[in-house]
């Protein structure tokens, strides 16, 4: 049989004073002497005593202090993303002064046990995104009286939105691109559906896109280029946007003169795949992307892209979530991305 957990009270008993006394050493909320402080934590070290559980503060308050985070696609691509990695500081920061932590979910769990935003004791949700997924489960999550919020995607009427310009920013590059004289176009999306593979997009595709950006970003492209071909990698990396990239330079026959890419990553792995083919950047083929991260060993290029908000977003949501578990009224927000022309984009090259 194991022993018994050791209590605050056990502590306070082997070192003669008080339980409040002995609970104050620990919460720090009260000043006690250093000779109570000492003769309090030689207790509770003789004894094994780790501190006050936190299930226990988490029943008195009635909150988990767990604000669960759903993002669409691989949990590892949260990590892998600049964008998602300086949103989720930013949200993490914002969330801290109540006392929060963030807990990392997938849009549908396939593993059994594993939590999901209709499992996990949750006291509030952030949505990365908004799938169709998503949108499912929304009515279920918010009649257990969860707040939620959607970053970047619409969750219906009386979910806070924080909202970025994805339709308008991705139109400007795409006129951007138009201006230079380039009419062979292709834009290269992120997943159009979650866990849908890498290829080119059909028109029903297209009308049956499930991730809000995506689709967003997509509608500011055609805007400009409604009859141009669409290539949607597996995910928003590097290594997918290099295979994007080979599939659009393949063959010696012609090739883009353009890649309008949904993501600073999707861009640099098409310039990457670009410079496999043979081809210059940007004298063969112009290269835009969108998020305005930094990626090292880039040099010599500095992608024309759109530079996005990310931490003023985060930080946005997680206030917005501060302010619903306060009780307080929680509006939506909107940001814009500045467009930044960088050395991956020149006038279409004249051919004699």
């Amino acid at each position: 049989m194991n022993a018994r957990r050791p209590t605050i009270s056990d502590v306070a008993r082997a070192a003669g004073v008080s339980p409040s006394t002995a609970s104050v050493v620990f919460s720090g909320k009260t000043p006690v002497s250093e000779a109570t402080r000492e003769k309090v934590l030689a207790a509770a070290a003789e004894l094994g005593y780790l501190g006050p559980d936190p299930r226990a503060a988490s029943l008195r308050r009635g909150r988990s202090g767990i604000v669960g985070v759903v993002s669409g696609g691989r949990l590892g691509s949260v990590f892998g993303d600049p964008v998602m990695r300086i949103t989720m500081d930013a949200l993490a920061d914002a969330v801290a002064p109540i006392g929060a932590g963030l807990l990392l979910l997938r849009e549908g769990s396939v593993v059994a046990g594993e939590p999901t935003l209709m499992t996990a004791p949750i006291d509030a949700a952030v949505l990365i995104g908004c799938s169709a997924l998503l949108r499912d489960h929304l009515a279920s999550v918010r009649a257990r009286g969860i707040p939620v919020v959607v970053i970047e995607g619409d969750g219906g009427e009386g979910v806070p939105r924080i909202a970025l310009d994805n339709r308008e920013a991705q139109r400007v590059a795409a006129e951007h691109v138009r201006d230079l004289g380039h009419t062979d176009v292709v834009a290269v999306t992120m997943p159009f559906r979650w866990g849908s593979e890498a290829g080119w997009l059909s028109t029903d595709d297209e009308r049956t896109t499930s991730v809000d950006v995506v689709a967003d970003r997509l509608a500011g492209f055609r805007d400009v280029f409604p009859d141009a071909p669409v290539y949607a990698a597996v995910d928003s990396s590097i290594d997918a946007g290099a295979a994007a990239g080979r599939a659009l330079f393949a063959g010696s026959g012609p090739h883009p003169t353009a890649v309008v890419a949904q993501s600073d990553l999707l861009a640099v792995g098409v310039l990457r795949a670009a410079e496999e083919a043979g081809l210059h950047v940007p004298g063969d083929v112009s290269v835009t992307g969108f998020d305005g991260i930094v990626v090292d060993g880039l040099a010599p290029y500095e992608l024309t892209t759109l530079v996005q908000p990310a931490w003023e977003k985060g930080r946005a949501a997680g206030e917005t979530v501060a302010a619903l578990l306060a009780g307080d009224a929680a509006a939506s927000h909107s940001f814009t991305s500045t467009f930044r022309i960088g050395n991956t984009t020149s006038p279409v090259a004249v051919t004699s």
